[in-house]
């Protein structure tokens, strides 16, 4: 990027300014959701009315995916990508990731294993980053933030309609228990920050970092990331059943997705911190040449 011009936004040209308020919306973003998902659940249980089910199984299962994207919004630093570039990421992400997942993973796996796992993530670590491919196409994208934002965007809400799936199939393989879908939903929310997103994110970011002249590049770093994510997400999903042979059922999950997690979170903090890097190199010697 030439640093003397204008950084180039989705919608306008606007000069990148080294300094940005730091806020803590996110928390207010994850109390306010939180709490009205508390109300809906109270509501429901002394009227019984089922009309709020809905209401309040979206709330749950976008709460936490929501947080997710607010908390890095806030750390954009330099980036100006804007909340509606941001709302499209997460609703063209997600949507077209589910879509698009629903159709291949039944062709390809008929039963889930420890090596169809393998399969999953290969498929769903593809089919996420689509819509970002579709919605980033015309950018100046070779920002890593940029790329990092928008794939956690993208994940999370692949995530949270994921898990809007899997509470629908526990109110109805439970014979209609509201306090099993509640389970599903503070679990799987629990956990999202630690999957989905995370591994969407680093690997759109490198995605982004390795284009040029606002084209995108398919080279052997973006391929070894690819590999990385898509390995990760294969453990997630096949280390429980693994696992749960020598300790029993119950820390399977917790024991796996914990190790996975946290492998996974700590790639995502050394991109994070190498794009931050990259984004004070490129308005550095604006700094210097205005002061100078």
């Amino acid at each position: 990027m030439n640093t003397n011009l204008p950084v180039q936004s989705p919608d306008q040209n606007i000069v990148a300014t080294p300094e940005r308020r730091k806020g803590h919306y996110w928390w207010r973003v994850l109390l306010i959701t939180f709490g009205l998902y508390l109300a809906g659940i109270v509501i429901m249980v002394f009227t019984g009315n089922p009309l709020l089910f809905p209401t309040i199984a979206m709330l749950g299962n976008f709460m936490i995916p929501v947080t997710y994207v607010a908390f890095f919004y806030e750390r954009r630093h330099l980036s100006q990508l804007t909340l509606p570039a941001i709302f499209l990421g997460f609703l063209a992400g997600g949507l077209l990731g589910v879509f698009v997942a629903s159709i291949l993973e039944p062709l390809f796996i008929q039963k889930l294993t420890f090596l169809t796992a393998f399969q999953v993530g290969f498929i769903e670590e593809f089919v996420k980053i689509l819509g970002v491919l579709v919605i980033a196409r015309r950018w100046a994208h070779d920002s890593e933030v940029d790329g990092m934002i928008l794939g956690a965007a993208a994940g999370m809400s692949f995530a949270a309609l994921e898990s809007m799936g899997y509470t629908f199939t526990a109110l109805l393989s439970s014979g209609g228990s509201f306090s099993a879908t509640v389970g599903v939903t503070l679990l799987r929310g629990l956990l999202s920050p630690l999957g989905h997103g995370t591994w969407t994110a680093i690997l759109v970011g490198v995605l982004f970092r390795e284009s040029k002249a606002g084209h995108f590049r398919i080279n052997l770093k973006v391929i070894g990331t690819y590999l990385t994510v898509a390995i990760l997400h294969g453990l997630w999903d096949g280390l429980p059943g693994l696992i749960g042979a020598f300790t029993g059922s119950g820390l399977d999950v917790f024991i796996s997705q914990s190790l996975v997690g946290l492998v996974g979170i700590f790639l995502l903090w050394r991109r994070w911190r190498e794009a931050v890097r990259l984004q004070l190199a490129q308005i550095n010697p604006v700094i210097v040449e205005s002061v100078g």
